[in-house]
């Protein structure tokens, strides 16, 4: 699937930058080292960039992308012993507040995790 080429991509940095660094750094630091390789490999990767949450087309807040590649995929970085529900369902939100695709929740955890997720519209 050509949508999962893309996201493929980030997985791989996102293993370079764990095994590079290991585990035990705040999230800030495995997302500075993410954007860095993501850059270098001709990708485009917007921090903490700021997007409105809607509700009946009026606005209720406020919420910050840890990173958007190429301005279309929501990665949420995560630096935690393990992954729970809610970290996916924070991440599903955020695909449905910017209607972008997909997003990957990228854990650097002492083992890379990570989990797609797509926004279904019905």
């Amino acid at each position: 699937m050509e949508d999962d080429i893309l996201t493929g991509q980030i997985i791989k940095w996102a293993f370079k930058v764990h095994n590079t660094l290991g585990f035990g750094f705040l999230e800030k630091v495995y997302e500075n080292s993410l954007v860095i390789e993501l850059e270098n490999s001709g990708l485009k990767a917007e921090q903490q960039r700021a997007v409105k949450v809607l509700y009946d087309g009026r606005p209720v807040g406020d919420y910050v992308a840890d990173v958007i590649v190429n301005d279309d995929v929501i990665v949420e970085i995560k630096s935690v012993s393990t992954l729970a529900k809610e970290h996916e369902v924070q991440l599903v939100n955020y695909l449905k507040a910017t209607g972008k695709p997909r997003g990957l929740l990228v854990n650097f955890g002492r083992s890379l995790e990570v989990k797609r997720k797509y926004l279904s519209l019905r």
